[in-house]
């Protein structure tokens, strides 16, 4: 859940105290790939619709902007502030779902079409992984990203490692820009809180240009914090082009080191604040693996506060997913992802290619 994103009656719940006690039991460094939490942790949707959320609930049309720049620093710059704004403010003591093995999320948000799918689920032996893939015909763009978070519980925090390789295509100017995701840090002591921090490094071997960026955690300062420094540079020649300084819930700006002059690139309040909610467009197209259909039952005990409710409906989901597993299982079967080719090596763990050249449209769309 993102901070300042519209979802319904949600109302997180004040839960410090229930969330220490839920780790009183685990060891500090353990993994927490497949830690479950009750219902009334959880957010009403899943970390694949979060996922996707970061790439198509935004107020302005930050892809189709780095696209009409026509010089390669405006382009990479433009690059760098849509970067920013798939790191969103989350809300602490809210998680969403854990997404099971081949869940899928295909929502529309003008031209751009995003479809996401989950390699493997919680229940099996193996790490999650999310693949996603987006086009816009119009604009000639397209993404395509494979996720692999890892988190471990540090005694008074839990961070989350997000493994994985970022690409958006420029197609228009032949550009691959390559990025990875910096970590999630949820802390419970001194300050509750949540935020990202780590290095992200974003590279263009077309124009030769690169960005350093370092997301530091506020410490004790809580929400003060969440500060983003960084430099544009020439890959070649190491020459700072641009600083880049700010914060990336609030806004971002960068300073021109031959003229001197500082604008805004990133700014939150107008890109991420009051985000509308996606809706059905055409139930009838709507598959039985998208995330809505999978967990809405789930979903709208939590919105009720129906927390029996909704813990018997997530027992459900995640005992029809043990049983499907045995079955695969007892069958000698592998599961197969439908809309992406998935590998995995020790030098670059895992990564995603689309089987499709074009993400179709959606049946949910995001209300313009």
């Amino acid at each position: 859940m993102f901070e300042g994103e519209s979802n319904g009656d949600y109302k997180a719940p004040n839960i410090l105290q229930r969330i220490l006690s839920l780790f009183k039991n685990i060891r500090p460094g353990a993994d927490l790939t497949r830690f479950q939490l009750p219902a009334t942790f959880n957010v009403p949707k899943s970390h694949l619709q979060c996922y996707g959320e970061s790439v198509y609930c935004i107020n302005k049309d930050l892809l189709t902007i780095c696209n009409q720049c026509e010089s390669p620093l405006e382009r990479f710059t433009s690059v760098v502030a849509w970067s920013i704004s798939t790191a969103r403010p989350t809300i602490f003591g809210s998680a969403p779902f854990n997404s099971v093995l081949g869940e899928t999320h295909h929502v529309s948000s003008g031209n751009l079409n995003v479809l996401l799918e989950q390699r493997v689920t919680q229940v099996s032996h193996h790490p999650p992984v999310s693949a996603l893939h987006a086009t816009n015909e119009k604009e000639n763009i397209e993404l395509i990203w494979c996720q692999h978070p890892v988190a471990k519980f540090y005694g008074t925090s839990v961070e989350a490692e997000v493994h994985g390789k970022r690409q958006l295509k420029l197609h228009k100017y032949k550009e691959t820009y390559e990025m990875n995701s910096p970590k999630l840090l949820i802390r419970f002591l001194p300050v509750p809180g949540t935020e990202w921090v780590g290095n992200v490094r974003i590279k263009c071997h077309e124009n030769g240009l690169e960005a350093e960026l370092c997301f530091r955690g506020g410490s004790l300062l809580g929400r003060r914090g969440r500060a983003i420094k960084g430099k544009i540079f020439e890959s070649l020649s190491m020459q700072t082009l641009y600083e880049i300084d700010g914060h990336w819930d609030r806004a971002v700006s960068v300073k021109d080191m031959q003229k001197g002059k500082r604008r805004v690139i990133f700014d939150a309040k107008e890109i991420l604040y009051g985000l509308k909610t996606p809706i059905v467009k055409d139930s009838q197209a709507v598959w039985p693996s998208e995330s809505a259909a999978v967990w809405a039952e789930v979903s709208q005990g939590i919105l009720n506060q129906e927390w029996e409710k909704a813990r018997d409906a997530k027992k459900s989901v995640e005992e029809e997913q043990r049983k499907l597993l045995r079955e695969r299982e007892s069958a000698g079967e592998t599961w197969v992802p439908k809309h992406f080719n998935l590998t995995q090596s020790k030098e670059r763990g895992w990564d995603c290619s689309p089987i499709q050249e074009r993400v179709p449209p959606a049946p949910i769309v995001v209300p313009l």
